[in-house]
Parts: C-alpha cells; sequence; structure tokens
C-alpha cells in the first residue's frame, strides 16, 4: 500500500488530522479543525511546502469540517483512514477493521471512556458518510497495554467488578509509548529489552516496556489514574470522594470535574497547566509554581521508580510528549530523584535536546541505563498500524 493514509483524531469539538505517505521522507499535509459546532470554527493546517494556513467554518458541524480537511489535502486522496480510538477495553489487542461489529463494541466501550469515544465514534460516522469507498480502521489506545498481566491489571476489588462490568486497569497513550520504546530501541546499542518511557504533556503516563511489550502503566479504568498532569489530579486517595461529599456536599460530577479540569499544574500553581509558563514562574519565585514543579517531578520519578519492579533488568528511560521533549528542567529533576538507578545525564546534551531532537543524554563512556529522548510521532504509529491491519485484505 502506497497511498497516503488520513489519520483522524476526532474530539467533541476539534479534529486533528495528518496525511501520511508511505515514504517517510514525503512531506504530511496535517492541521487541526476547532472549535465545532460554533460561529468560531475554524480549520488551521500545514500544506505541503510548510506553509501554514487558516480557514473560517462558521457553525460547521463535524461532516463539515471534514470535508474543508479534505479539500486541503491538495488533490492526494488517502487509500485508506485510520481513527485514534480511546478506549477499546478488552477485546482489541491491535488494530482492527471497522466494520458493524467493531462499531458496537466501541458503543458498549463508551461508558469507560465517556468523554472520548463518542466523540470518535462521530468521527467514524463522518469519514464513512464522506469516503463510503475506502477501508477504516480503529487504532486504540489501550491496545498496547493488553500484554499487561493479571497482577498489574487488577484492583483489589470483587471479582463480579471485573468479571461483570471491565472494572480494571486498561492504560492509555499506547501509541506512544509503543513508538518511542520501539524507535529507542532500534536506535540503542541495548536493542529491545527493559525500558521505563515518560509521555509528557497536557496529559500524561508511564509505561514498563519489555522487549517490545507493555508490562505495567501508570494510567488505569480511564486517564485520570497516576500522575500529575496539565489540569488532571492523577492519584488521589480513593475516599476523597467521599470525603468532599460528606463535608462540602460536592455531587459526583463536580468532584469529577475538580480532578479533571482543575487540578494538576492548574490546581497546585494556582496559574496555568502550561509547563513553560510554570517554570517561568517557579524561576521568578511563585511559590505555586515551585511547588507544582516539585510535585510534578516528584510523582514521576516514584511513577518510574515504581514500574521498574515489572522489568527484569532495566535499559534506559525514555522522555517524550510536549514537556518530555521539551523541558530540560523536567529531565534533570526526574533523573536527579533516581540516583539509585545509575543514570547519568550529560547535562550539555540535556540542555540541547529541544524541539524535535531526538538523541541519547548520557555523559560520555556511562555504561549504565541510558536516558533518551524520543519525540512521540502517535499520527505515524496509527497510519503503519492501520497499513498493517489492512494487509491481509490488499
Amino acid at each position: 500500500m502506497t497511498a497516503p493514509v488520513l489519520v483522524i483524531n476526532c474530539g467533541s469539538s476539534s479534529i486533528k488530522y495528518a496525511l501520511i505517505d508511505a515514504d517517510p521522507e514525503a512531506p504530511r499535509l496535517s492541521g487541526l479543525a476547532e472549535r465545532i459546532g460554533t460561529p468560531e470554527a475554524q480549520l488551521k493546517g500545514k500544506n505541503s511546502a510548510g506553509e501554514s494556513f487558516t480557514l473560517a467554518l462558521p457553525d460547521a458541524e463535524h461532516t463539515q469540517a471534514l470535508k474543508a480537511i479534505l479539500d486541503s489535502l491538495e488533490g492526494r486522496l488517502p487509500c485508506a483512514i485510520g481513527h485514534r480510538i480511546v478506549h477499546g477495553g478488552e477485546r482489541f489487542t491491535e488494530a482492527a477493521l471497522i466494520d458493524e461489529s467493531v462499531l458496537e463494541a466501541i458503543e458498549r466501550t463508551a461508558a469507560l471512556a465517556p468523554l472520548h469515544n463518542p466523540a470518535n465514534l462521530a468521527g467514524i460516522a463522518a469519514t464513512r458518510k464522506l469516503f463510503p469507498q475506502l477501508p477504516q480502521v480503529a487504532v486504540f489506545d489501550t491496545a498496547f497495554h493488553q500484554t499487561l498481566p493479571p497482577h498489574a491489571y487488577r484492583y483489589a476489588l470483587p471479582q463480579a467488578l471485573y468479571a461483570q462490568h471491565g472494572i480494571r486497569r486498561y492504560g492509555f497513550h499506547g501509541t506512544s509509548h509503543a513508538y518511542v520504546s520501539q524507535r529507542t530501541a532500534h536506535l540503542s546499542a541495548r536493542g529491545a529489552g527493559g525500558w521505563l518511557t515518560a509521555h509528557l504533556g497536557n496529559g500524561c503516563s508511564t509505561c514498563a516496556v519489555w522487549n517490545d511489550q507493555s508490562q505495567d502503566t501508570s494510567m488505569g479504568l480511564t486517564p485520570l489514574e497516576g500522575l500529575v498532569m496539565g489540569t488532571r489530579s492523577g492519584d488521589v486517595d480513593p475516599g476523597l470522594h467521599a470525603h468532599l461529599n460528606r463535608q462540602l456536599g460536592w455531587s459526583l460530577d463536580k468532584i469529577d470535574a475538580v480532578l479533571n479540569k482543575e487540578s494538576g499544574l492548574l490546581g497546585l500553581s494556582g496559574l496555568t497547566n502550561d509547563m513553560r509558563e510554570v517554570e517561568e514562574q517557579a524561576e521568578a519565585g511563585h511559590e505555586g509554581a515551585q511547588l507544582a514543579l516539585d510535585v510534578f517531578c516528584y510523582r514521576i520519578a516514584k511513577s518510574l521508580a515504581a514500574l521498574s519492579c515489572a522489568l527484569p533488568q532495566l535499559d534506559g528511560v525514555i522522555f517524550t510528549g510536549g514537556i518530555g521533549e521539551n523541558s530540560p528542567i523536567v529531565r534533570r529533576r526526574v533523573i536527579a530523584l533516581l540516583p539509585h538507578f545509575g543514570f547519568a545525564l550529560d547535562p550539555a546534551a540535556n540542555e540541547a535536546t529541544i524541539r524535535g531532537r531526538e538523541g541519547k543524554l548520557d555523559a560520555p563512556d556511562h555504561a549504565g541505563p541510558e536516558v533518551w529522548v524520543i519525540p512521540t510521532d502517535e499520527e505515524g504509529r496509527i497510519a503503519d498500524e492501520t497499513r498493517h491491519c489492512l494487509e491481509p485484505h490488499q
């Protein structure tokens, strides 16, 4: 399959897209339709020459936004469409060609990802209407983590909650963890072994990968579990919900909104969910920003240390995501909190590795576990999985 794949990541009010050729050197057409359904709806993207454009789409719905995306592809029609689907439950261990049974399974899993799966389904419906002749593939955030053993994915809850309702740890950011661990295995002389991956952006998660398979991860039933994130709290005492209800009279909906949208870096700093501003304000002496940075880095190091239990050996740690790729401060502070792991960070290499650069950050002649930065390519991974899924059907 040599024609390009159109990768779609559909949210309730946005559609992120990328047209990805089989030739990795071919230019990508990519962009974002945002504020869908409002008078301010617009399409922003880049053409094949790398030039940016913005197109107003007042009151456009998903189908109209996708039609505008199609018109922006410069006549390069895709051979298939790959959809990012957040939650695949236990059924999907790999990408799946979309048919009615796959759609029904995604719908049944919507209760586990109510903010994501319905929007993903809306994107599928719109693209099937616009591209009825094209094969469409669902690529699941959770699929990479279906190799977790029971002792890693089960909660200590009554068996019936798992057996009848699927209450277990699923994990997310699977396409990112898979991509960066396999890319590092290709670049490092250590190959595929034991890698700890840290996907750090507005959403954050860590993962333990052994021989290209996820062994444990920080996110759980939902993307709220685990690390401190931009606006998500990450791990809190499970009794917090009952405490806030009894003491403050908060409803479950309010508690859920606070933990997902008002916490994390935003809640700790009282300023912002943007790590760049947090770092600037922390440097300027803002106590809330300093605390946010301290807690953020400590929780990452704590999670990586815990996940190392899942690996027979530790070959290194990989930073990715907007923060992981672009914050030397976060990388330096996380590594400093793990002195007993034998990492040795080269300060100059750490400071120089930003803005899409990949590389090893070890001090010269260091023989211990390695430190890498690998810019993630979730869209490229989705395109690859789409092609792989369709090969038996060609």
